[in-house]
């Protein structure tokens, strides 16, 4: 019991290296996040029927779609912002696969040490 205690109380080469991982996921998430922001604004503001109308709703869309894979707006309406939308549910499942791979290995490797 003491000794998976301090496991779990320690900071060794194995955690930064997970820390690591998940920041740099998570810094080029925001910055993908961004950028399609910009995109689906730009498509999708002067589309008939949008509910994009302002850079907000760009973010909302954006955001959602890679955290959830789903949005309750009805954009994409656009060619261009539904290529910008297959991106972003792409993006998020990748992501979430490889944040659970960084974990796993995290883990599993953790435990032979």
């Amino acid at each position: 019991m003491r000794q998976e205690l301090s496991w779990l109380l320690s900071w060794s080469d194995h955690h930064k290296r997970l820390l690591a991982r998940l920041s740099i996921v998570l810094a080029v998430s925001l910055l993908f996040d961004l950028v399609c922001t910009a995109l689906v604004w730009h498509f999708e503001r002067h589309a008939r029927g949008t509910e994009i109308h302002g850079f907000g709703d760009a973010l909302f869309f954006s955001t959602v779609q890679i955290l959830t894979i789903s949005s309750q707006l009805k954009n994409p309406l656009t060619t261009a912002g539904r290529l910008v939308d297959v991106a972003l549910e792409i993006w998020g499942i990748g992501v979430i696969g490889s944040i659970a791979g960084s974990f796993g290995s995290f883990f599993v490797s953790g435990t032979t040490s």
